[in-house]
Formats: C-alpha cells, sequence, structure tokens
C-alpha cells in the first residue's frame, strides 16, 4: 500500500499518487512516500519513478538484511531494523525497515508491521512542521522512535534474566538449562541486530553524507549514544547468562556428587551384609553362636549391626560423609 504525505506551502495534504514535478531539483514539495507491504506495480516506482539504483531496490525488496548505510549520489540509502518480541514463541523478531532519503523527500518500504513508521505518519498528518523539518530530520525521527521501541523489549529481557536468577538460587533443584539458552539465544539475536545498527547510526552522526546537516548530526549523536548504552546491555546480559549457566551446570553437578556419595555409602555398607546373610543361608553346617537355635537369628542381626555402625563411624571420622 502506498500512502504519500506532502508538505504544499506549509500544510500537509495527504495524496493518493506522487507528481514527477515534485522530484525537480527546484520542487518546493517535500514528501514522504510510505510502501507498506508493497505490490509489483507500486514496487516500480522506485525504479521508474525515482530512478533509484538498482541494488538498493533489491535489497528493499528483499526480507532481510543487515544495518547498513550507503550513498548513491542522488540519494541516501538506508537499512534498519525495528523490534518486537514475540512472547507466543519466545524469541525476537526483527523486520527490515529501508529509507531512500534526498533531497526533499523520503522514501520507506517496509512489510506493514512497523510501528514506528505508524507512529510517525499519524503524527505528521497531525503536525505540519514535522515535514518541513526536511527528509533527512523525518529519517531522525523515524530511528529515534525505533530505538525507543527497543527499550521496553530490553526490560522484558531484563525481567526473565532476573525471574531465572532467583530459579538458580532459590531453587537449584529446577533444571534451568533449557531457560537460560533460551534466553541467551534472544540475548544473541539482539546482539546482532544493535551492532551494525549502532554503526549504521554513529555514520549518520559524524556527517558523512551531505543530507545530514551539522544539526542533525547532534541529534543523531543522541539517538547513538542510546544504541551505544543498549549494546552495553546486551553484553552485559550475555556475561551474566553465561556466568549464571556456569552456577547452574555447577549447582547440578554438586547436587549429583551428593547423591552419588549417599548412593556409594549405602552400596558399601550393603556389601559386608550381603555377605553375612550369604554365608550363613548356606545349606552347610556353620558354627553356631551361644544360646540355642532360636538366638542364631538375633546374633546374626546383631551383628550386622555392629558391622553397619562401625563403617559409618570410619566414614564419618574420615569426613567422607
Amino acid at each position: 500500500m502506498l500512502t504519500v504525505l506532502a508538505s504544499v506551502d506549509g500544510v500537509v495534504r495527504k495524496e493518493s499518487s506522487i507528481d514527477p514535478a515534485w522530484l525537480a531539483p527546484d520542487s518546493p514539495v517535500t514528501f514522504w512516500a510510505d510502501l507498506s507491504k508493497p505490490t509489483s506495480e507500486e514496487a516500480r516506482l522506485l525504479r521508474s519513478l525515482f530512478h533509484f539504483h538498482e541494488l538498493a531496490v533489491e535489497d528493499a525488496l528483499s526480507q532481510s538484511h543487515h544495518p547498513k548505510v550507503e550513498s548513491y549520489g542522488a540519494f541516501l540509502y538506508v537499512i534498519l531494523h525495528g523490534i518486537a518480541f514475540e512472547a507466543a514463541k519466545h524469541r525476537f523478531a526483527t523486520r527490515d525497515t529501508d529509507f531512500f532519503v534526498g533531497p526533499h523527500y523520503l522514501v520507506t518500504v517496509h512489510d506493514g508491521t512497523s510501528r514506528s513508521i505508524a507512529t510517525m505518519r499519524d503524527i505528521c498528518a497531525r503536525n505540519e512542521h514535522v515535514l518541513e523539518d526536511g527528509p533527512a530530520g523525518l529519517l531522525h525521527r523515524i530511528v529515534d522512535t525505533m530505538v525507543d521501541n527497543y527499550l521496553p523489549e530490553i526490560e522484558k529481557l531484563a525481567d526473565r534474566l532476573e525471574h531465572i536468577e532467583h530459579r538458580v538460587f532459590d531453587d537449584p533443584r529446577d533444571n534451568l538449562v533449557r531457560p537460560i539458552l533460551s534466553l541467551k539465544r534472544d540475548v544473541a539475536s539482539m546482539r546482532r541486530v544493535l551492532l551494525p545498527q549502532r554503526d549504521v547510526i554513529g555514520r549518520l552522526a559524524r556527517r558523512e553524507f551531505s543530507v545530514i546537516t551539522e544539526q542533525l548530526s547532534y541529534r543523531f549523536r543522541d539517538v547513538y549514544d542510546q544504541m551505544v548504552r543498549l549494546t552495553d546491555e546486551s553484553m552485559l546480559f550475555h556475561d551474566r547468562l553465561s556466568s549464571l549457566l556456569d552456577a547452574h551446570v555447577t549447582s547440578i553437578s554438586t547436587r549429583l556428587n551428593q547423591v552419588m556419595k549417599v548412593l556409594t555409602v549405602i552400596a558399601t555398607i550393603f556389601m559386608p551384609l550381603t555377605v553375612l546373610t550369604g554365608m550363613w543361608g548356606m545349606n552347610v553346617p556353620l558354627p553356631a553362636f551361644p544360646g540355642g537355635d532360636e538366638m542364631q537369628f538375633w546374633w546374626i542381626v546383631a551383628l550386622m549391626a555392629v558391622t553397619t555402625g562401625s563403617m559409618l563411624w570410619l566414614f564419618r571420622l574420615r569426613r567422607w560423609m
């Protein structure tokens, strides 16, 4: 679906199509063309109307690419990722948003799920000054909104991490390897998006491109600082999860050793008892204890009790238990 917002003489209007005259170098119109799930006919506008480079158009129409920024002379091409946590699947989903930034136009291409684009469309329709800020200014507002959307998702990660930490130390009997590895996978996915995206925003903040003015570079620098903080948090999450996994595996090994020690003590104690019961259970004459036939059973029981007590005393003396 194609949505066009054009600023003409300070008034923002929603148009159904793009006037080719708007693309003239001296055009007074600033406009934003948003392509949401573009059809084949709408996608052809990128080539036939805007004359974007074939490689940039191919990247924009494909499903997934790493964040990047490239200058094609007449326009700037930027790929950034929006983020959303899919609770049903317990994983992060990242979706491309492609930007074509020209002298007085901004073209965005996405799959229709971008919250930042939807929010900014509503803001532009209500506030004329947003489009008057220029295409690069509009790009900054969208990017800033995208980065703001990362914060609640990262807070959800932090909550999951704290919950698992409490379970590891408060109830170590649970097997938490799968939840820890699942969370670690989400953190790794977040880092794969944050690191290249941070570099892209850093390049926009350094004024490498003519469409970014000095004032805009300061605004992009503020967004870059947020990205640096988020990246640092993702690295901290990764380190905490690695330590948490080591602690949990160590706890499991310790519990296993305790169980094995108890089972070994029980097996060791029953070895001489098995010998005694085997010897006196044979159908051959054996030395008899005093007291007659009715006392033989109790003599055997007493001998077994003394043997068990002696072994337990020896184990405790050597601190084996």
